[in-house]
Protein backbone atom coordinates (compact mmCIF):
# COMPACT_ATOMS: atom_id res chain seq x y z
CA UNK A 1 0.00 0.00 0.00
CA UNK A 2 1.58 3.59 -1.19
CA UNK A 3 -0.17 6.75 0.37
CA UNK A 4 0.19 9.92 -1.09
CA UNK A 5 -0.98 12.93 1.23
CA UNK A 6 -2.79 15.55 -0.44
CA UNK A 7 -1.87 17.38 2.78
CA UNK A 8 1.51 17.57 1.85
CA UNK A 9 0.85 20.03 -1.15
CA UNK A 10 -1.13 22.63 -3.23
CA UNK A 11 0.42 22.75 -6.38
CA UNK A 12 1.34 20.31 -9.42
CA UNK A 13 5.07 20.58 -8.27
CA UNK A 14 4.54 19.70 -4.88
CA UNK A 15 2.78 16.61 -5.85
CA UNK A 16 5.91 15.47 -8.37
CA UNK A 17 7.90 15.98 -5.24
CA UNK A 18 5.14 13.85 -2.62
CA UNK A 19 5.16 10.72 -5.32
CA UNK A 20 9.08 11.02 -5.44
CA UNK A 21 9.11 10.74 -1.61
CA UNK A 22 7.00 7.71 -1.52
CA UNK A 23 7.08 5.61 -4.95
CA UNK A 24 10.60 6.49 -5.53
CA UNK A 25 12.60 6.82 -2.04
CA UNK A 26 16.43 5.19 -2.44
CA UNK A 27 16.33 6.67 -5.97
CA UNK A 28 18.28 9.82 -7.42
CA UNK A 29 15.69 10.07 -10.17
CA UNK A 30 12.25 12.89 -9.29
CA UNK A 31 9.62 13.22 -11.17
CA UNK A 32 8.51 16.11 -13.23
CA UNK A 33 6.20 16.00 -15.75
CA UNK A 34 2.87 14.31 -16.30
CA UNK A 35 4.75 11.96 -18.52
CA UNK A 36 7.66 10.87 -16.19
CA UNK A 37 4.93 9.91 -13.44
CA UNK A 38 2.97 7.76 -15.71
CA UNK A 39 6.57 6.07 -16.35
CA UNK A 40 7.29 5.25 -12.69
CA UNK A 41 3.81 3.80 -12.60
CA UNK A 42 5.44 0.74 -14.53
CA UNK A 43 7.14 0.09 -11.65
CA UNK A 44 10.18 -1.76 -11.80
CA UNK A 45 12.32 0.86 -10.05
CA UNK A 46 11.42 2.62 -7.09
CA UNK A 47 9.20 1.09 -4.77
CA UNK A 48 7.61 -1.85 -6.40
CA UNK A 49 8.06 -4.14 -9.04
CA UNK A 50 7.09 -4.23 -12.63
CA UNK A 51 3.19 -5.09 -13.18
CA UNK A 52 3.24 -5.76 -9.19
CA UNK A 53 -0.02 -5.51 -8.09
CA UNK A 54 -0.25 -2.02 -5.83
CA UNK A 55 -2.80 0.11 -3.61
CA UNK A 56 -2.55 3.67 -3.50
CA UNK A 57 -4.45 5.87 -1.38
CA UNK A 58 -4.61 9.05 -1.98
CA UNK A 59 -5.36 10.81 1.14
CA UNK A 60 -6.99 14.43 1.59
CA UNK A 61 -8.11 13.77 -2.31
CA UNK A 62 -10.64 16.41 -2.20
CA UNK A 63 -8.40 18.92 -1.03
CA UNK A 64 -6.00 17.90 -3.87
CA UNK A 65 -8.88 17.86 -6.41
CA UNK A 66 -9.23 21.43 -5.57
CA UNK A 67 -5.87 22.37 -5.48
CA UNK A 68 -5.31 20.77 -8.39
CA UNK A 69 -8.11 22.02 -10.51
CA UNK A 70 -9.46 24.52 -12.69
CA UNK A 71 -7.06 27.81 -11.84
CA UNK A 72 -4.09 25.42 -11.40
CA UNK A 73 -4.87 23.54 -14.77
CA UNK A 74 -5.33 27.27 -16.63
CA UNK A 75 -2.04 28.31 -15.08
CA UNK A 76 -0.19 24.82 -16.52
CA UNK A 77 -2.06 24.79 -19.82
CA UNK A 78 -1.06 28.74 -20.30
CA UNK A 79 2.85 28.50 -19.28
CA UNK A 80 2.81 25.74 -21.75
CA UNK A 81 1.68 28.03 -24.66
CA UNK A 82 3.98 30.35 -23.44
CA UNK A 83 6.67 28.55 -23.57
CA UNK A 84 6.01 27.47 -27.82
CA UNK A 85 8.66 24.85 -28.62
CA UNK A 86 8.61 21.80 -28.08
CA UNK A 87 5.00 22.05 -26.93
CA UNK A 88 2.21 21.54 -29.57
CA UNK A 89 0.72 25.37 -29.12
CA UNK A 90 -2.95 24.16 -30.75
CA UNK A 91 -3.66 21.34 -29.03
CA UNK A 92 -2.63 23.02 -25.50
CA UNK A 93 -5.14 25.38 -26.39
CA UNK A 94 -7.39 23.40 -27.52
CA UNK A 95 -7.44 21.78 -24.40
CA UNK A 96 -7.57 25.09 -22.50
CA UNK A 97 -10.80 26.25 -24.63
CA UNK A 98 -12.24 22.87 -23.45
CA UNK A 99 -11.28 24.02 -20.21
CA UNK A 100 -12.70 26.90 -20.18
CA UNK A 101 -15.81 25.81 -21.83
CA UNK A 102 -16.00 23.75 -18.53
CA UNK A 103 -15.51 20.05 -20.87
CA UNK A 104 -11.64 19.60 -20.21
CA UNK A 105 -9.84 17.91 -17.36
CA UNK A 106 -8.33 19.23 -14.37
CA UNK A 107 -4.60 18.47 -13.45
CA UNK A 108 -6.32 16.14 -10.90
CA UNK A 109 -8.56 14.19 -13.53
CA UNK A 110 -5.43 13.74 -15.55
CA UNK A 111 -3.35 12.53 -12.61
CA UNK A 112 -6.15 10.20 -11.55
CA UNK A 113 -7.03 9.06 -14.89
CA UNK A 114 -2.46 8.17 -15.48
CA UNK A 115 -3.34 5.95 -12.24
CA UNK A 116 -6.51 3.97 -13.30
CA UNK A 117 -4.75 3.57 -16.74
CA UNK A 118 -2.76 1.13 -14.51
CA UNK A 119 -4.37 -2.11 -14.34
CA UNK A 120 -2.11 -3.43 -11.87
CA UNK A 121 -3.08 -0.41 -9.32
CA UNK A 122 -6.06 0.18 -7.34
CA UNK A 123 -6.42 3.66 -6.32
CA UNK A 124 -8.54 4.89 -3.57
CA UNK A 125 -9.91 8.40 -3.23
CA UNK A 126 -9.47 9.44 0.58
Amino acid sequence: MIVIHGGHFSSLDGFYEEVSKVLMKDTDWEVGTLDGFDDILYGGFGVFENKEEIEIIWKGAQKSKEDLGFKATREFYENKIKQGKPFNTELIQQKLDDLNEGKGQTLFDILVEIIESHKNITLKLD
